[in-house]
């Protein structure tokens, strides 16, 4: 501060200010003994951060108030009003709380204030007000033991419904999973029943050599299938069983289905018609009787078999298919339940916000219902930001979570990220009836919220406020029209090294 030489104090000109009105004349004098009047030409008073050692109130002049986020400094108040504090008025709390300076003070035009320094400050407080002392430290501590009680309340209620949904996920694929072993084992069974039979007809070792071939092609068949639509799939079981109908095969519209999922037509079954026809008639030759008209397989004459035991072929792929998809899923869960929980990594690390986003849509899908449509608008190539991780995974969790509950579980989600000049952007939009004007501004106040006695604790925002701003020197901020809201999470691309 460019502050000029200490100028008179005067008693009179203190009973003036909302501070010191109710004083004594003796405590007035105390004050202009232990204080003095600066004068501050234009420039910073001091800078957040700092050890906070005076407490300035203004005489005269203009005052700018700011805070740092980041690398900017954002201005949080201006006035001119005389009589306005700043600086050490904590100093009573002692080493209880951080003694430094909050915020940064710079004056923009010649400013008088009257200055005490810290100590003094305190001395006052505890000697003058004591009541008051004891009232202001059961409201400030109270009040910060109560948010840090309640958001640690929220981030158990957050996790027990996060573990329910986890829980659900898991099971799905879990019991899919032991509901296809169950069906394999029996298709196994089934399927040596007939290799048997099939083993023990009187086909060549050439026909069954180009049986288990086809065998193989259904296998490989099964990987390949393609992905139809009801009216595809309509439409080729009703061939198939019509041409298994015509072949004589029972119960043909139990095989259908199973080899259109396959991906299985009824050219592939014409050529099992023509493998199984050709073995009929070498058997014939061997054994010197006829051969079925044309050379056609003829009804019950091993087709039948053969296209059942193909089935358990195909059947038995499809299921071990379904079981590795069930395994896949469980394992995608797992690991996106320890990508957002963060338990084996570093408090803080470089990381990639999209692997971020992901663990922690894929553990809120339960949350987030079938009601409401996802949509990932990814920027791609951007790069890899220092972070607390498990921390911004709580920013996204709530975010997310208030999206939903604005929607009605109905709606469209739009997560966006995008590079913002020199900060990674991390939008999450909702198609809800958006935030009343009248409210916007108070969206961010720890306890303030519009869901329910019961349903909210209203430290959801704040928390990811304070994770985002204090802790990443990010920014978050929210916009909102009916059918548009959006909530902008910035986060610089380099951290300071004193977060780690």
């Amino acid at each position: 501060m460019s502050a000029g030489p200490a100028a008179l104090c005067s008693p009179e000109e203190l009973r003036t200010l909302f501070l010191f009105e109710k004083l004594t004349d003796d405590q007035l004098a105390w004050l202009c003994r232990q204080g003095h009047v600066e004068q501050a030409e234009p420039g910073p008073l001091y800078a957040e951060g700092q050890v906070a050692q005076k407490l300035y109130v203004l005489l005269e002049g203009t005052l700018v108030m700011s805070r740092r986020v980041g690398a900017d400094d954002i201005e949080t108040g201006r006035t001119s009003s005389v009589g306005v504090y700043a600086g050490a008025f904590m100093a009573y709390l002692g080493d209880r709380v951080p003694q430094v300076y909050n915020n940064s003070v710079r004056v923009t035009e010649p400013s008088r204030f009257f200055v005490l320094e810290a100590d003094k400050f305190a001395q006052l407080m505890n000697d003058w007000f004591p009541m008051a002392v004891h009232l202001l430290e059961g409201l400030i501590f109270g009040n910060k033991n109560a948010q840090e009680a309640i958001g640690q309340r929220e981030r158990l209620l957050a996790l027990g419904s996060l573990s329910a949904g986890l829980t659900h996920e898991l099971n799905n694929p879990a019991s899919a999973a032991v509901r296809a072993t169950a069906a394999l084992r029996e298709r196994v069974a089934g399927m040596r029943r007939k290799l048997g039979m099939i083993a023990g007809s009187p086909h060549p070792p050439m026909a069954l050599a180009a049986l288990v071939g086809l065998q193989e092609q259904a296998a490989e068949r099964v990987a390949k299938a393609p992905s139809l639509s009801p009216m595809e799939a309509s439409d080729r079981e009703d061939a198939l069983t019509d041409w298994l109908d015509e072949h004589g095969i029972t119960r043909g519209w139990e095989l259908a289905p199973m080899f259109v999922q396959a991906g299985l037509d009824t050219a592939w079954l014409d050529q099992v018609a023509a493998t199984m026809a050709e073995g009929a008639a070498e058997s014939c030759e061997v054994d010197g009787t006829a051969a079925a008209p044309g050379g056609a397989a003829a009804p019950g004459d091993g087709l039948d078999g053969a296209l059942r035991w193909l089935g358990y072929t195909v059947e038995t792929e499809l299921l071990m298919n379904e079981i590795a998809d069930s395994v896949t899923r469980i394992s995608v869960l797992v690991d996106a339940s320890k990508q957002y929980s963060q338990l084996d990594r570093a408090p803080y690390q470089v990381v990639d916000v999209h692997d971020l986003l992901d663990s922690t849509l894929t553990m809120l899908a339960a949350k987030i219902g079938d009601g409401v449509t996802v949509v990932k608008d990814y920027e791609p190539g951007l790069p890899r930001i220092p972070a607390y991780p498990s921390e911004l995974n709580q920013v996204w969790t709530n975010l997310i979570d208030n999206a939903v509950a604005a929607m009605g579980g109905h709606g469209t989600l739009t997560v966006r990220t995008a590079m913002d000049d020199d900060r990674l952007l991390v939008e999450f939009a909702d198609t809800g009836p958006g935030i009343p004007s009248g409210i916007q501004a108070r969206i961010f106040e720890p306890f303030f919220t519009t869901k329910p006695v019961g349903q909210g604790t209203g430290l959801g925002l704040d928390i990811s406020w304070r994770i985002v701003v204090n802790r990443h020197h990010g920014d978050l901020r929210a916009e909102s029209v009916p059918g548009d809201t959006r909530f902008q999470v910035r986060l610089p691309l380099t951290g300071p090294q004193d977060d780690r």
